[in-house]
């Protein structure tokens, strides 16, 4: 099996990474999404084996203990997150790249693991203040689950640095077109 690269996006939630790694997986770059494992519940119109895995908390740890995870995280008490092996062989074995959707200690083991195989991309909002506004319109989270991913996001923000490259999420198109033409230098190098 020939080892394709790897492009990472990580942020903290709300900065809109999921809407940037949805648009360059619909453009012709030979991209595939690393669906990764998580033992959160599902939301809205989310599908098992599509957007997640979906584990249980003793599914989750009993994975850990084979080994069967390139990297892993406690994000939130019980609530892991993770990239299994087996994802990225699947998606080498279609001879495509990966591309992660991932939170920021997760995107920094997975550049730790990769090298130079992959692209790192910090995602930021302009402020806290518009993430916080971009979280409440997603109407997806309680207000304990705000606050906490805003203050959780003031620490995120202070990773940016262990990253390749940047992107501010200030107007969205402009944001797609910035990725478009990294994420495209770096698979063409």
């Amino acid at each position: 099996m020939k080892q394709g690269k790897a492009v990472i996006f990580s942020a903290p939630s709300g900065a809109g990474k999921t809407t940037i790694v949805r648009h360059l997986l619909s453009l012709d770059f030979g991209l595939e999404f690393s669906v990764s494992a998580t033992t959160r519940l599902l939301r809205g119109n989310e599908t098992n084996g599509k957007d997640y895995h979906f584990l249980s908390v003793s599914d989750f740890k009993n994975k850990i203990t084979t080994d069967d995870f390139i990297e892993w995280e406690e994000v939130y008490p019980d609530h892991f997150y993770g990239t299994l092996k087996s994802e990225i062989n699947r998606v080498w074995s279609n001879g495509k790249h990966l591309i992660f959707d991932v939170d920021v200690d997760g995107g920094i083991n997975l550049k730790k693991h990769f090298k130079e195989a992959a692209l790192s991309i910090f995602v930021q909002p302009p402020s806290l203040n518009v993430l916080e506004e971009r979280l409440r319109l997603r109407q997806t989270e309680s207000e304990t689950n705000i606050r906490q991913r805003v203050a959780k996001a003031d620490t995120e923000l202070t990773m940016a640095k262990h990253y390749d490259h940047i992107l501010t999420n200030h107007i969205l198109q402009d944001a797609l077109k910035e990725a478009e033409l990294v994420v495209g230098d770096f698979l063409n190098a």
